[in-house]
């Protein structure tokens, strides 16, 4: 046998012995003592449902003691001072707002509270600026009808002595107490009415609105300017975007030549929706007034209100071009609406042949999934001027000493079963709409605004809109109260007309949530709903800082609104609260004076600015 072999029989061997000497398992012995206890785990985060509810207190409040004047209207916020600032068109100011001390409590009367104070900040009645030559020229101002802050620089966007005049943007370097030197002055265009600065900093957009006077004897251009900023110091000229050449269109069905003349221009447009309302003659250009400006987040995109028109402008930074889109018009058939102030109570109907012009105002954008998204202030506005108006009731269609037209056979029906002159007679509607082949019959009725507010994309698609939600809310919260005028307690008084008119709107971030916040020019209501998914969008908060039982009246188009021999009555005005929200500014808990979000708005009819406190229930 070889020794390999020997090894591995020996091997087999002690295995089978091993086997064999091997015993059965014994009995399981004694369970040993538990261990100590080890210790408890951090608590964990309440689970939160969605929507999220969110508190709303007043921490403090400004008051001018101006009513009906227009005494605060836009509002931002200076981190380095810890300010609001605040236009003051009453006395053509800006009013600088501590808010170093503000409490994290709530007031104790929220609509009577002047916890707050303010310096003035005033700016020149004329500046020097350069021309296109680079010659220094001198404008003589007007009115302040916006401001944006950026960091530690102020602009201020300042009309023409005469609107139609060409206007200015300011601009100051603001100093820990809100403080400003100036730095330099930059015309714009017609009648300025809003600025704002991109994300980075390195331009500000300006609205040049480019209204007509009254008797339409001089129209300006509405335009687009755009001022870069190198190094905090603004370039002595803007660069313009007009709405002739610069404007484009970008389906791959139309060549340029398509679009090389006014007239075509204004085809394609028409064809598209957007309405045009003025006297024979004018263009494409003097018929869009430039509202308000929004800017994406990356910069490369801003979008323009064009109110009247019902559209709304993308305009790309880069090639210094302007896209024109319709915004289409809101069905009343599928929505409640009160169409009537002569009842004098919330009543509600769905109205077949009946649409709304979405005509923002005030729009904001936030980002979703890498995509812009564009949230807007459905406020509505007519051209309405004396050589022109565009604005009429339902019944003047038909009535011989007005249009002396005629209902289709379903329209005329609605407006029997309606109520007829007294019911939907009174909407307020445009008369450059409804006949739609000219043939002196009036088909459909086309109401100013759409009483909501809305999410587009970055296309100006309609993503959201949120339906007759404001109305039937602050219907069933107000009772009739709700639709009232900002300038008397008598409810249900703007239901003709636009509703409480959603009139200013901010995009804010509270615990990693997205939401819109819209107040209601006429009525006064703060409307919250979370858009962190823009194809989810929900309803969340409600709040009026207002006292209905304040017997108050005035009339803001009066020169003195509070004249007594007008009948007016301001003694207890002081009372009532907050009137006329003009714009909304939203600075993140980070940013925050206490430490919580906030809210700023400038109510200009109060002649107010509140403050709000925004946090998680």
């Amino acid at each position: 046998m070889s020794l390999k072999s020997c090894i591995l029989a020996l091997t087999i061997i002690s295995a089978l012995a091993g086997c064999a000497l091997e015993g059965d398992d014994g009995d399981p012995g004694p369970a040993g003592q538990d261990g100590v206890a080890g210790q408890d785990g951090a608590a964990g985060q309440d689970g939160k449902d969605l929507p999220r509810e969110l508190s709303i207190e007043v921490v403090g409040r400004f008051n001018t003691g101006t009513y009906g004047k227009a005494a605060a209207e836009i509002v931002q916020f200076h981190q380095g001072s810890n300010s609001a600032f605040a236009i003051n068109a009453a006395d053509n100011q800006i009013e600088v707002i501590s808010l170093a001390d503000l409490p994290t409590a709530a007031v104790g009367n929220p609509v009577a509270d002047d916890s707050l104070s303010s310096t003035a900040f005033t700016f020149p009645d004329s500046v020097t600026v350069k021309d296109a030559d680079g010659l220094d020229i001198t404008l003589t101002l007007g009115e302040a009808n916006s401001l944006a802050i950026h960091g530690d620089l102020l602009a201020i966007a300042v009309a023409a002595e005469q609107k139609t005049g060409t206007g200015a943007v300011l601009f100051y370097t603001l100093n820990a107490l809100g403080e400003g030197t100036f730095v330099k002055a930059v015309s714009a265009g017609a009648l300025p009415d809003m600025l704002t600065f991109t994300p980075d900093g390195s331009k500000v957009l300006v609205a040049n609105e480019g209204e007509p006077d009254t008797d339409y004897n001089l129209d300006p251009e509405g335009s687009i300017s755009l001022i870069s900023i190198t190094d905090g110091v603004p370039a002595d000229l803007a660069g313009q975007i007009n709405l002739t050449s610069d404007m484009i269109f970008s389906s791959d069905l139309l060549d340029d030549e398509d679009y090389d003349t006014d007239a075509k221009r204004r085809a394609l447009l028409q064809a598209a929706g957007v309405k045009f309302a003025g006297p024979a003659g004018t263009s494409v250009a003097q018929d869009l007034e430039p509202e308000y400006i929004t800017v994406a987040a990356n910069g490369e995109k801003a979008y323009v209100s064009l109110q009247e028109a019902n559209a709304i402008g993308i305009i790309d930074l880069e090639d210094m071009t302007i896209e024109v889109k319709a915004l289409g018009f809101k069905d009343w058939a599928d929505y409640g609406i009160d169409f009537t102030n002569e009842d004098e109570v919330a009543s509600f109907r769905n109205l077949p042949n009946v649409y709304g012009m979405y005509q923002p105002d005030s729009l904001a954008s936030y980002t979703w999934n890498g995509a812009v998204f564009i949230v807007s202030a459905n406020e509505g506005d007519a051209r309405d001027w004396d050589a022109f108006s565009e604005d009429i009731r339902a019944a003047d269609f038909i009535d011989p000493d007005a249009l002396n037209m005629t209902f289709s056979t379903q329209l005329q029906a609605l407006y029997d079963a309606t109520g007829g002159e007294d019911g939907l007679g009174r909407l307020k509607v445009t008369s450059v709409l409804g006949d739609a082949d000219s043939n002196g019959e009036v088909e459909a009725l086309y109401a100013y605004g759409a009483r909501s507010f809305s999410i587009w994309d970055q296309n100006v698609n309609l993503v959201y809109d949120s339906g007759d939600d404001f109305g039937r809310i602050a219907a069933s919260v107000l009772g009739n109260n709700f639709n009232s005028a900002h300038t008397e307690n008598k409810g249900d008084n703007r239901s003709d007309d636009k509703g409480g008119e959603p009139e200013a709107v901010d995009v804010g971030v509270i615990e990693d949530r997205t939401y819109a916040f819209i107040g209601q020019e006429r009525s006064g209501d703060l409307f919250v709903y979370d858009i962190t998914n823009p194809f989810q969008a929900a309803f969340v908060a409600h709040y009026n800082n207002r006292d209905f039982d304040v017997d108050f009246e005035l009339d803001d188009d009066l020169d003195n609104p509070c004249d007594e021999a007008e009948g007016m009555d301001c003694t207890d005005v002081p009372n009532a609260g907050d009137l006329g929200p003009e714009s909304i500014k939203f600075v993140p808990a980070a940013n925050s004076p206490n430490g919580n979000p906030l809210l700023l708005i400038g109510n200009e009819v109060s002649g107010t600015v509140t403050v709000y406190q925004v946090t998680e229930r």
